[in-house]
C-alpha cells in the first residue's frame, strides 16, 4: 500500500482537497495524511504556512503500514518544508516528492493508490494529472513517466452501451471513477458526442449519456485493460440499477423557460401565469433578487510572472466557498441539506477548478474571468441536455458567482434583507439562496425560469412557501408592487383589488369540517379527499374527510428504476387503507406517462407524451405491471376493513374499460370503475356504465384534451379551466348517463375543491366530490347554503353559456348569495 501526504499552507484547502479526492474511492483502501497550516494565533485563527516537523510526523505515521509515501505540495514554498521533512523523519520508507498540481495530483494519486499502484505508478499518475487539460487548451503537457504511456498508439479502447434506465447520473459516475483506478480513462459518446475524464463527476454528467447510447472508452497505462474490463462489466450490469427496459432515451420533461422580459411594462391588475410548484396563497410587496455580479473583463491578459499567484487565488476561493456552503449545509435539514451539499461539491469540482486555473496559466486570464468562462462552458453543456439536467444550470451559476465574489472580495449578491414580508421575484434562484429563506420575511417565490424539479421548487415545497416558476415577464414587475401569488393555480396578480386579496386569503384559510357533507335541503353528499400516500391519508382522516375519492398510487413507483414488488405495494397500500376503516377508498391504478414518466414504464421517447402511452395504456406494453398492482390491492383489501374501489386512468374506449374490469374482478376486487379524462370516454358514458360500477371525472385532463391545450404550458392556462362551457357540457353528459344508470359519478380533479363550482357540479349529476383536505370545510359551507333545485337551476344556466366568464356569471346569478365561500 502507498501512503500519501498532502502538504498545504491552508488546513481548509488540504481538508477540502482530500474530501474531494476520497469521493472517488468509495471502497476506501488508501491512507492519506494532511500536513497543513502552521498552527493558530493567540486568537485561535489559523496561520497560513507549512511545518516541516508536521510533514515528517505524517510520513512516519504512514511508514508503519505503507510500502512507500508520496508527498504532494500546494505552493512553491511547501517544497522546502517537504525537503526538510525528509531529513527530520525517523522512518526509512521510500518517499517521493511529486512535481504535480496539488488538487488534480492528489485526486489522481488517491485513485491510483486505492487501486494498489506502486510508488512509481502513483507518482506518475499524479504528475500526469494535468496532461489532458493542458492538451485541450493547446499547451504542451509534461511528459509522463515511461510506465504510464499516453501516446495514441498505446491507448486501449472498448465500446459499451448505457443499459441502466436513468443513464449516467451521479451514482454511476462515482462507480466509473472508482473502476477506472490505475489508468487514464476517458469516455466519449458516439458517434461524435462530447468526451469526459472518468475522474470528473460534472464532466461525466455533461456527457448526457442516456439509456441506449453507445460510448467509447479509451484507457492508457499499465492498468488500462483491467480498468476497461471493470467498466465494461459495470455498463453491462446497468450499474446495479437494472437493464430490463428496452434501449432508448428516458422521457423527460423540459424545463419551463420564459422569454426575455426586456422593455415589458407590467400594469396593475395584470395576471401573470406560470407553473405552480408549491401551493398556498399570499399577497405582499415585491422584492427582487440582488443583481448578479457583472461579467469580468475579457480583455485582461496577465504577464507570465503573475499567473501562478492568480491561479492559486481560484483554489483558495473555491475552498472558501465550499467551507461556506458546508456551514449552511450543517444548518439545513431534509431535501435542502442534500441540495446544498451538492452545491458544496460543485464548488470543489476538480474539473471546474482545474480548468479555470489552467486558463490563467495558459492564456493569462484573470482569476475571475477564468472562473466565468469555465462555468459558462459547463452551463451550456447542461442546458443542451434539457430536462432535469438543464435545471441544474442555476446551481453552476451560483457556485460561479460565489467563487468570483470571494476572489474579488466583494459581497455576494442574493436575497434582500427586509423587516417586512415580501414576495421574492427573480429570473431563477440558486439552492443556497432558496434554502437561506427559512425563517426570514420571504412569503412566496416567483421566478421566470425553472421547472417542477428545479432546486427552487423542491426547497420551496420543503419550506412551505407558495411558489410559481416559468412566469414570463416576472422580473419586470416593479419593486414594492403588491403581488398576489397563488401557488396552486400558478397565477400572480399585480396590484390586485382588495376584494381579490380578501378572496385569496379566504380561499387559503382552512374552514373547519365536521365530516358531514350535505345540501341545505338535507340531501347527504360524500366529501372525500385526494391523497398520495399514508401520511396524506392520516391528515385527511384528521380533517374528517368522509373517505378517499382519489388515492394516487404513483408514490410507490416514483424514484425507482424498477417496479416495486407485490409485497412492497401491499405494505404501502395498507398504510392508506388503515386510516379509513369501514369507509370508502377509491384507488387509481398507476398513472405514469406524460408529465410523470417512469423508466420501467415509459422507456421510449415520445414526441407527444400527453397523447402517448400513459395511464391504462401502459398495460399494453407491460400487462404484468397492472396485474401485480391489482393483486397487491386485493391483498391489502383483505387485510384492512376499508371499502376499496379501484379505477383505471386514461380510458378512451369501451374495450379498454371491459378489459380493465375483467382483470380487476379476476384479481378479487369487486367495485370497479374508470376515470373519465378524455372526450371519448365522456361521449361513451352510457355504454361505459354498462360495464363499470362508477366513474370519476378527472377535470384537469378532461379540460386539457377537450381544449387541446397542454396543461403544463403556462401560456394556455386560461384554456385549462373547468368553467369552460365545452368541459361543463361533457360533465353534464356523464352526469345524465349516471342518473339514468343509477350509478355514482365522482369528481376528483381540481374542480372538486372549488366552492363556487361545487353546486353546479351537483346539479350536473355529480354524486361525490374529492379534493385536498384543506378545501373540505369551504366546499361543505357552500353546499350547505343551496338546495338540490338550486343546483339544477345553476347547472341548466351554465350549459347555455359560450364562455368561461359567462358560465361563472350565470352560476352566480342562478345562486344569488350562494355558492361562494
Amino acid at each position: 500500500m502507498i501512503g500519501i501526504v498532502a502538504v498545504s499552507h491552508s488546513a481548509r484547502l488540504g481538508e477540502a482537497a482530500l474530501e474531494l479526492a476520497l469521493q472517488m474511492v468509495h471502497g476506501g483502501g488508501v491512507r492519506v495524511q494532511v500536513a497543513a497550516g502552521a498552527g493558530t494565533d493567540a486568537g485561535g485563527a489559523p496561520i497560513l504556512g507549512t511545518d516541516a516537523v508536521a510533514v515528517a510526523a505524517a510520513i512516519d505515521e504512514l511508514a508503519t503500514d505503507c510500502d512507500g509515501v508520496l508527498v504532494l505540495m500546494d505552493l512553491g514554498s511547501a517544497v522546502l518544508s517537504a525537503e526538510l521533512a525528509l531529513e527530520l523523519r525517523m522512518s526509512d520508507v521510500p518517499v517521493r516528492l511529486a512535481p504535480a498540481p496539488f488538487v488534480e495530483g492528489l485526486l489522481a494519486a488517491v485513485v491510483s493508490a486505492a487501486a494498489g499502484g506502486s510508488l512509481d505508478a502513483v507518482a506518475a499518475e499524479a504528475s500526469a494529472a494535468l496532461g489532458a487539460k493542458t492538451g485541450q487548451l493547446g499547451e504542451d503537457a509534461a511528459a509522463p513517466a515511461a510506465d504510464v504511456p499516453t501516446a495514441a498508439g498505446d491507448a486501449r479502447t472498448r465500446q459499451v452501451q448505457v443499459r441502466n434506465p436513468l443513464g449516467i447520473h451521479a451514482r454511476p459516475a462515482a462507480l466509473i471513477a472508482e473502476a477506472s483506478a490505475g489508468a487514464d480513462v476517458r469516455l466519449r459518446r458516439l458517434p461524435d458526442g462530447p468526451e469526459a475524464s472518468a475522474a470528473s463527476l460534472s464532466r461525466l454528467l455533461v456527457l448526457g449519456a442516456r439509456q441506449g447510447d453507445e460510448l467509447e472508452l479509451s484507457a492508457h497505462g499499465a492498468g488500462a485493460e483491467a480498468a476497461l474490463d471493470r467498466l465494461a462489466a459495470l455498463f453491462d450490469d446497468g450499474f446495479g440499477e437494472g437493464t430490463s427496459v428496452a434501449a432508448g432515451p428516458v422521457v423527460s420533461v423540459a424545463p419551463v423557460t420564459a422569454p426575455s422580459s426586456e422593455a415589458v411594462t407590467i400594469a396593475s391588475g395584470t395576471v401573470l401565469r406560470g407553473r405552480g410548484v408549491s401551493p398556498g396563497s399570499v399577497a405582499a410587496p415585491v422584492r427582487h433578487l440582488a443583481p448578479a455580479l457583472p461579467e469580468p473583463d475579457a480583455g485582461v491578459t496577465l504577464p507570465v510572472e503573475e499567473r501562478e499567484t492568480e491561479a492559486s487565488a481560484i483554489e483558495w476561493a473555491a475552498v472558501a466557498v465550499a467551507d461556506q456552503l458546508r456551514s449552511r449545509t450543517a444548518q439545513a435539514t431534509g431535501e435542502a441539506r442534500a441540495i446544498l451539499d451538492a452545491s458544496r461539491l460543485l464548488a470543489s469540482d476538480p474539473e471546474l477548478v482545474s480548468e479555470a486555473t489552467a486558463l490563467v496559466r495558459a492564456k493569462g486570464r484573470s482569476a475571475a474571468r477564468a472562473v466565468w468562462e469555465t462555468a459558462g462552458a459547463h452551463e451550456k453543456s447542461l442546458a443542451a441536455l434539457g430536462g432535469r439536467m438543464a435545471e441544474r444550470v442555476a446551481d453552476i451559476r451560483d457556485v460561479r458567482d460565489r467563487i468570483i465574489a470571494e476572489i474579488l472580495e466583494v459581497e455576494m449578491p442574493g436575497v434582500p434583507e427586509s423587516d417586512e414580508p415580501f414576495v421574492l421575484v427573480a429570473v431563477d434562484l440558486a439552492p443556497a439562496d432558496t434554502a437561506a429563506l427559512e425563517g426570514g420575511q420571504c412569503v412566496a417565490l416567483v421566478t421566470e425560469q425553472g421547472g417542477p424539479t428545479s432546486h427552487t421548487a423542491i426547497i420551496a415545497r420543503s419550506l412551505g412557501l407558495p411558489a410559481i416558476v416559468g412566469v414570463a415577464g416576472a422580473t419586470a414587475i416593479p419593486d414594492e408592487a403588491v403581488l398576489l401569488v397563488d401557488g396552486e393555480r400558478g397565477t400572480a396578480e399585480v396590484d390586485p383589488a382588495e376584494s381579490s386579496i380578501a378572496a385569496a386569503i379566504a380561499a387559503a384559510t382552512v374552514v373547519p369540517f365536521d365530516g358531514e357533507g350535505a345540501l341545505g335541503d338535507g340531501r347527504p353528499l360524500a366529501l372525500l379527499a385526494n391523497v398520495g400516500g399514508a401520511a396524506d391519508a392520516v391528515n385527511a382522516a384528521a380533517a374528517h374527510a368522509d373517505g378517499v375519492g382519489l388515492f394516487r398510487t404513483e408514490f410507490c413507483f416514483l424514484d425507482r428504476v424498477d417496479a416495486p414488488s407485490v409485497e412492497e405495494q401491499v405494505a404501502a397500500y395498507r398504510g392508506v387503507l388503515a386510516a379509513f376503516p369501514g369507509r370508502k377508498v377509491v384507488v387509481r391504478t398507476l398513472d405514469a406517462g406524460s408529465d410523470k414518466p417512469l423508466p420501467f414504464a415509459n422507456a421510449d421517447h415520445e414526441d407527444n407524451p400527453a397523447l402517448g402511452v400513459r395511464g391504462l395504456r401502459i398495460a399494453r406494453r407491460t400487462p404484468a405491471l397492472l396485474d401485480d398492482q391489482l393483486r397487491a390491492l386485493a391483498q391489502a383489501t383483505e387485510a384492512e376493513s376499508a371499502q376499496v374501489e379501484v379505477m383505471a386512468p386514461m380510458v378512451a374506449t369501451v374495450e379498454e374499460a371491459r378489459d380493465f374490469a375483467d382483470r380487476a374482478r379476476a384479481a378479487g376486487l369487486s367495485r370497479v370503475g374508470i376515470m373519465i379524462e378524455t372526450p371519448s370516454a365522456a361521449l361513451l358514458a352510457a355504454e361505459l356504465f354498462e360495464i363499470v360500477d362508477f366513474v370519476s371525472l378527472g377535470t384537469n385532463d378532461l379540460a386539457q384534451y377537450t381544449l387541446a391545450a397542454d396543461r403544463l404550458l403556462s401560456e394556455l392556462g386560461d384554456l385549462n379551466d373547468p368553467w369552460q362551457p365545452a368541459v361543463l357540457r361533457l360533465l353534464g353528459m356523464v352526469g345524465e348517463a349516471g342518473r339514468a344508470a343509477g350509478k355514482a359519478v365522482g369528481v376528483c380533479g381540481e374542480a372538486g375543491g372549488d366552492p363556487a363550482l361545487a353546486p353546479v357540479l351537483i346539479g350536473l349529476g355529480v354524486t361525490s366530490l374529492s379534493m385536498t383536505p384543506r378545501s373540505l370545510g369551504r366546499v361543505a359551507a357552500a353546499l350547505a347554503e343551496v338546495t338540490e333545485d338550486d343546483c339544477r337551476r345553476a347547472a341548466h344556466a351554465v350549459l347555455a353559456t359560450g364562455t368561461a366568464a359567462e358560465a361563472r356569471a350565470a352560476a352566480s346569478a342562478a345562486l344569488p348569495g350562494r355558492g361562494r365561500a
